[in-house]
């Protein structure tokens, strides 16, 4: 098959898992955070409370798509598009198996995360070209966040790194064979990365970049119809790419602890699509219990504390792991 003819593929099967894994977790957010707020629709409308997720939908599909007049026209209808094909390419990196995995490079963690960083680009385009003071204000905050949030979930991502001496997801997957000494060393890079993924996918209480009472819907105010609902979905779409990251480099990927990886055969992706939702669900657990943020609060949880802690577990961490390789009882550097 052609190259050009694979990318297609990949590029429409990306959409269409996008498209579905969307609608589930806007479903599954309605009825997790219906039941931690007791909120009737989404679990009394219809059955199981489908009802109320149909609307949602219908309502993105039906309303009139306005262009403001003072926007920058060009910019404005090209944001959504820099918001969603970041989004969209990453999951080209996750490995779902053995040999299930679109791309496959050795600096594939570097790339996927380099991939995500250029969201709030379009999120910042966004915002500047809505001609809006309260969107431009929620795309300054996401700027500023992102430059906060990705130096410690970078500088987290290094602890299954050095142990598997290796930036291929692959290679980190079987490198967490080795049970607790995996596990152990990166227990507080996971905690730093989980909060980093919580601020990477604007979840509250790091939501700066909407911040819906006082910034209406931020840098998304001026778009409707289907321009919002590509905003809409590619934030989700970071949500599930984020959380399958997370299961990864901290939770085994498509592995189970105890069980030979070449044997997992198809239940390797319905393993790491379940790892993958329990940590969403715990992003929403999250969002459901705790308020937001100030901004001061915000720029200092990132400037003050996770970046120095980050640093000093993940140097920490390296000095710990060469004096086990000069001493003999850890041989994963070469």
């Amino acid at each position: 098959m052609a190259m050009w003819l694979k990318a297609l593929l990949f590029a429409l099967v990306g959409i269409v898992v996008m498209l579905v894994n969307g609608a589930f977790i806007i479903y599954m957010l309605r009825k997790v955070l219906g039941h931690a707020h007791l909120r009737l629709g989404p679990t009394e409308l219809g059955p199981a409370g489908l009802a109320q997720l149909i609307p949602d939908i219908l309502k993105l599909l039906t309303k009139e798509d306005r262009h403001p007049n003072q926007t920058d026209k060009w910019l404005y209808c090209l944001a959504p598009i820099i918001v969603f094909v970041p989004s969209l390419t990453a999951f080209a990196f996750i490995p779902y198996g053995e040999k299930l995995v679109a791309a496959n490079p050795n600096l594939g963690l570097l790339m996927m995360i380099a991939f995500l960083s250029v969201v709030p680009i379009g999120i910042f385009a966004a915002g500047w070209a809505s001609r809006n003071k309260y969107a431009l204000i929620g795309a300054m905050r996401s700027v500023g966040g992102a430059i906060s949030y990705e130096i410690p979930l970078l500088l987290a991502a290094l602890a299954p790194v050095m142990l598997s001496g290796s930036a291929n997801l692959s290679d980190i997957v079987h490198a967490q064979a080795g049970g607790i000494w995996y596990i152990l060393p990166c227990l507080p890079s996971a905690v730093i990365f989980f909060l980093c993924a919580q601020m990477e996918t604007n979840q509250t209480p790091f939501d700066m970049a909407e911040a819906e009472g006082e910034l209406v819907a931020g840098f998304s105010t001026e778009y409707s119809a289907m321009r919002f609902g590509f905003m809409y979905l590619s934030e989700f779409a970071g949500n599930f790419t984020m959380a399958a990251l997370i299961a990864t480099l901290f939770l085994g990927g498509w592995t189970l602890p105890g069980v030979d990886p070449a044997t997992m055969g198809v239940f390797g992706p319905v393993v790491l699509v379940l790892k993958t939702y329990l940590v969403i669900f715990c992003f929403m657990m999250v969002r459901g219990n705790f308020s937001r943020y100030r901004v001061d609060q915000y720029a200092a949880l990132g400037w003050k504390k996770l970046i120095p802690i980050t640093l000093g577990w993940t140097l920490l961490l390296a000095v710990i792991l060469k004096v086990l390789q000069m001493v003999g009882l850890w041989g994963g550097w070469s």
